[in-house]
């Protein structure tokens, strides 16, 4: 191997260690493009994942800057050296990419590859990418690749515990597209009955003043305010139920971004004062940001709805390498041990699991007449 034995073994132990910490398809595409890059000690890395219209639903690089790679322009077609590798699913180590016959060229702002290994990734019979490693850090012999036989075979390596975290990966973001999808159906279900509930209590209410209009106009006054309250109520019911059901642009936004946004419609929904302060967070992996996301999510729930707060702050601070996520009420409280007994949840199970499946921790203080804090740290990649 390019590497001695036992370093050449350490590096491949860290690569495969690094893979199986992700579980977003985005951060193992990453992970084993960089583990690649830095194993084999390349210049250039890059993963494509291809879609069925000829191109790739995804291609990752390492060892190319962001403004290079925005000058590069759009991403590459199923063409060339990465045409043969999908479709031959065997292995490319080349001295010259650029004197092989299938080369077709690439864009001005491309770095020049010389020495070239190439290999895909399969799950099975099936060419789920193409993975492959340009400008080996090393004394070429004459007229020769810098990528070694024994390159290839590690890369083999890689590649085959690559197809192992990427199809997890992927199976992983189904189940949560499934847990999404029953989340809204639960949510929706909330809504028909909370605003139905609402609805007939006005109908009922409209139809009282109906009959009290001529033989008792004050008690009619009286429903007809009551009834603007139940239509307030109904219309705070839609508006929540819109900013729970509408997916979070964490991708785009980013976690802070997107915290700020629904706090910010909560607040205008709601009758209590809703805050968001957020300080000095780096990106957190996505697995992780979604577990903050939904955890402020569920416990803006139980203190908007079940607690009669007037005042809950929500705060995501920098810990370490990760992050901290409080959200407080001054509400009615409650003795969390006494939930527990009652086999009441309020939705804490749910929010232990999802910061515990993130890799976090959970701590809930309340007690009778004095608020509630929910507070969830993550560790950060």
């Amino acid at each position: 191997m390019s590497h001695g034995p036992r370093s050449g073994l350490a590096a491949v132990s860290s690569a495969l260690l690094a893979m199986s910490r992700h579980l977003e398809v985005r951060d193992v595409l990453k992970t084993i493009v960089a583990s690649a890059r830095e194993l084999l000690d390349a210049q250039y890395a890059a993963l494509g994942v291809p879609d069925d219209h000829g191109g790739f639903a995804q291609f990752v690089v390492d060892g190319v800057s962001e403004e290079q790679w925005k000058a590069i322009g759009p991403l590459p077609r199923q063409h060339g050296i990465l045409a043969a590798m999908l479709r031959e699913a065997r292995s490319e180590r080349l001295a010259d990419v650029r004197e092989d016959p299938r080369f077709e060229g690439w864009p001005k702002a491309h770095p020049d590859l010389v020495d070239f290994l190439g290999l895909p990734i399969r799950d099975g019979d099936e060419v789920i990418g193409a993975l492959f490693l340009a400008n080996k850090n090393c004394e070429r012999p004459e007229g020769g690749c810098g990528f070694t036989e024994d390159d290839e075979e590690l890369l083999g390596i890689l590649a085959q515990h690559a197809a192992i975290a990427l199809t997890n990966a992927r199976l992983y973001e189904r189940s949560r597209e499934l847990t999404i999808a029953e989340e809204r159906s639960r949510l929706a279900h909330e809504l028909h009955d909370a605003v139905s509930q609402k609805l007939f209590s006005l109908r009922l209410t409209a139809q009282a003043a109906t009959a009290l209009i001529d033989r008792d106009p004050s008690r009619a006054k009286g429903e007809l305010q009551q009834v603007a309250a139940l239509a307030a109520e109904a219309a705070d019911e839609l508006r929540a139920a819109v900013v729970e059901l509408r997916p979070a642009a964490l991708d785009e936004d980013g976690l802070m971004a997107t915290l700020r946004t629904q706090i910010q419609v909560l607040d205008r929904a709601h009758s209590a004062r809703v805050t968001f302060a957020g300080r000095g967070v780096k990106a957190l992996p996505a697995s992780q940001e979604e577990a903050v996301l939904r955890v402020a999510q569920e416990a803006l729930h139980n203190a908007l709805r079940h607690s009669g707060a007037e005042h809950v702050d929500v705060t995501l601070d920098r810990r370490g390498g990760g992050a901290v996520l409080r959200v407080t009420d001054d509400g009615s409280g409650f003795d969390p041990r006494a939930v527990r007994r009652a086999g009441r949840h309020l939705g804490l199970v749910s929010m232990r699991d999802r910061a515990s499946g993130a890799g976090g921790t959970l701590t809930v203080e309340s007690a009778p007449g004095k608020g509630t804090t929910i507070e969830m740290e993550v560790p950060g990649g």
